[in-house]
Order: structure tokens, then sequence, then C-alpha cells
């Protein structure tokens, strides 16, 4: 397969695993945010960690393959989402808390943020190096 196709393939891949953790992020989001009736922030940012695990996992080993070491690798994702989580966060409260927007336009609005930047940091920082290193068992 050559190089242009096989990173579509990991682009699409990547996409989709998003999308499964965009279900599990807004699904835990709604729970929480129609039964506590806690403000947006912990809603949002439990569903924040139970999503990034979720799409790390995925991501790892079926989109990167990647061989590398695990804590090493997800301690480089817990230093993006140590910048992007409190960003989103504030974000997010401001918009839904002080603006009054929609909780849920706000939630995917952060999710769309946060897939934008994700993808190109997983691919180039924390897995460039170790791609398609996975052996297959």
């Amino acid at each position: 397969m050559s190089n242009k196709i096989q990173e579509l393939w990991r682009f699409v891949k990547f996409a989709l695993f998003s999308a499964s953790a965009a279900l599990v992020e807004m699904g835990s989001f709604a729970l929480l945010n129609e039964l506590t009736g806690w403000s947006y922030w912990p809603c949002y940012l439990i569903a924040l960690v139970l999503s990034v695990l979720w799409n790390f996992t995925l991501n790892r080993k079926f989109t990167f393959k990647s061989a590398a070491n695990v804590p090493v690798a997800m301690l480089k994702v817990l230093g993006y989402y140590a910048v992007f989580t409190p960003l989103s966060t504030l974000l997010g409260s401001y918009l839904a808390d002080t603006l009054l927007w929609n909780e849920y336009l706000v939630t995917i609005i952060n999710m769309l943020l946060n897939f934008s930047t994700e993808f190109l940091f997983q691919r180039f920082f924390v897995f460039g190096k170790s791609i398609d290193t996975a052996v297959k068992k």
C-alpha cells in the first residue's frame, strides 16, 4: 500500500475511533448533566477522561499499531491533556455557565477542537517513531 493511502487510512481509523470516543464522551456527559445537577465543568471533565482512555487504547493498538512503551506514551498524552483540559474546561464553563450557551453545543465545540489537534499530536509526537512496530499475534 502506498504511503499516502496508508496515511489516509490511518486518519480514517483515527476518525472512526474518535467518533466512538465521542459517543462515550457525549453519553457520559449527558448522564452526568441530566442526573446530577452539577455545573458544566465536572460533567465535562469526567466525560473527557473516560473518552480519552477509550480513544488512547484503541488508537494505540489499531490506528498507530505501536509497540512503544505504554506508560511513556500515556505520559505524552497526559502532557497534551494537561494543556487542552484546563483550556477547554475554562472555555466550556465560560460559554455554558456565564454566557448560557447550550451545554451540548459547547461540548461538541470542545470535541471538535480536541479531534483537530489530537490526531496531529499523537501521529507525530506520541507514536511518530513507533508507528507500525507492534508485532502481529
